[in-house]
């Protein structure tokens, strides 16, 4: 029986981001705990850990499940923007409702160790790019906003309690693991690169770019996409440095550098050999032109840094569709 000192429980580790952390924290000794309702994450995602699949209100699972670890990664959430906009009460009760629920039931438990899934959503539509973390925080959606109203509980939470935690703010988390094993697996899939690839792949009929007259050296918007292990992997060094450190911190994960929409699809074409069939369609309200990251705080206090390009982004996500398109192949023989 693993200690709870080595044991950590990944609460949304059946999705994408969190089923690779679990990777990364069992590749560095640690014994995890997946805890996920499935609403959004996959089973399949979570194959060789032990999995609890419930609701974060459900007290009868997650209590006995916190009783077993030494701290938390908490990726639970909904995440997609337009959705946010429609339906704020999904959003609200979610990822602020559930969350302080998990916040409460840690105290309980006697955690006192949390990383958080935050994102370059809390600062909105920064004046200045790149972002620090000093950037005034002004979400423009409900989305962003959830998000800011957890990581301001964290803040509350360690004043009041001593809970330690780490915010990591994503900009635009993309790729697979090198293994091939796991990747991105959304529906409705609204990311850009593998909406790219699935329309090389013929599994839709364009990619649509959304707008092509913004301030920026092509036209269109502009991303800092950073590798998801890159990201998975700053999340075990935050952990690790929550054994040390008090109060709440927070900090931007991404590259330092930007690339725009056409540079990726360029990108895409390179790796696969194939044209990427595209449409132009209208600006999407609140999209700004250019969002960077300025990761320095993370490679000064956590030794972190993005190490992975945006090809080798390209090339993880190629192998993974590839994957995931045999794999609904062979479950549609099977039928």
């Amino acid at each position: 029986m693993p200690g709870r000192e080595s044991s950590v429980l990944v609460v949304g580790g059946a999705g994408y981001i969190g089923s690779h952390a679990s990777h990364v924290l069992r590749r560095n000794g640690y014994q995890v705990i997946v805890y996920d309702n499935l609403s959004r994450g996959h089973r399949f995602l979570a194959e060789g850990f032990e999995l609890i699949v419930a609701d974060l209100a459900d007290l009868s699972q997650l209590t006995p499940a916190l009783k077993r670890v030494s701290g938390i990664m908490h990726f639970a959430a909904d995440s997609q923007v337009g959705e946010s906009m429609r339906n704020p009460r999904k959003y609200f009760s979610n990822n602020v409702q559930n969350g302080i629920a998990l916040l409460n039931a840690a105290l309980d438990a006697g955690v006192r160790k949390l990383v958080f899934s935050s994102t370059c959503a809390v600062y909105g539509i920064p004046a200045t790019i790149p972002i620090t973390e000093k950037t005034p925080r002004q979400p423009v959606n409900p989305y962003g906003m959830s998000k800011l109203f957890f990581e301001n509980a964290l803040e509350a939470y360690a004043w009041a309690y001593g809970l330690r935690s780490v915010s990591l703010r994503y900009f635009n988390a993309a790729g697979a693991d090198e293994s091939g094993i796991i990747g991105e697996v959304h529906d409705p899939e609204t990311h850009l690169i593998p909406c790219a690839l699935k329309a090389v792949m013929g599994e839709r009929d364009s990619l649509e770019i959304f707008g092509t007259d913004y301030p920026t050296p092509d036209g269109t918007c502009s991303r800092d996409y950073v590798h998801v292990s890159d990201l998975a992997e700053a999340h075990v060094l935050a952990f690790q440095h929550l054994d040390n450190k008090q109060g709440a911190a927070q900090y931007n994960l991404g590259t330092g550098s930007g690339a725009s929409v056409q540079e990726v699809i360029a990108t895409i074409e390179e790796v696969t050999g194939k044209t990427v069939p595209r449409r132009i369609a209208p600006r999407r309200s609140g999209d700004p032109p250019e969002l960077v990251a300025d990761p320095s705080r993370a490679q000064a206090e956590l030794g972190w840094k993005a190490k992975r390009s945006l090809r080798e982004i390209v090339q993880t996500a190629w192998q993974w569709e590839q994957k995931l398109q045999r794999r609904c192949q062979d479950a549609a023989l099977q039928r």
